[in-house]
């Protein structure tokens, strides 16, 4: 999840192409560059076997405005790696 946060913050569109699931991953993926990512807190983490939720709170900042992305997101362990899988935007 951190990393996936941190590709968003520095727009590393390869990254998060590679560490989103195959079944799930956009044909193209773009990083608005005029949004800002200010801050994470993993509010929650849960892990059984080869499947994890992760609920979290992004901030961000685009221009004047501000706000926060809060997700429970869905990954899945292939290969050993943690993919992206989807998730529920609160």
């Amino acid at each position: 999840m951190r990393s996936r946060y941190t590709a968003f913050a520095v727009g590393d569109a390869a990254h998060l192409a590679r560490s989103w699931h195959p079944r799930t991953r956009p044909d193209e993926i773009t990083v608005d560059d005029g949004t800002r990512w200010t801050g994470l807190d993993i509010v929650e983490a849960q892990e059984q076997g080869d499947a994890a939720v992760v609920a979290f709170r992004a901030r961000w900042r685009h221009g004047v405005d501000v706000g926060e992305l809060r997700e429970r997101s869905r990954f899945a362990r292939r290969a050993g790696r943690w993919v992206y899988v989807d998730g529920d935007v609160d």
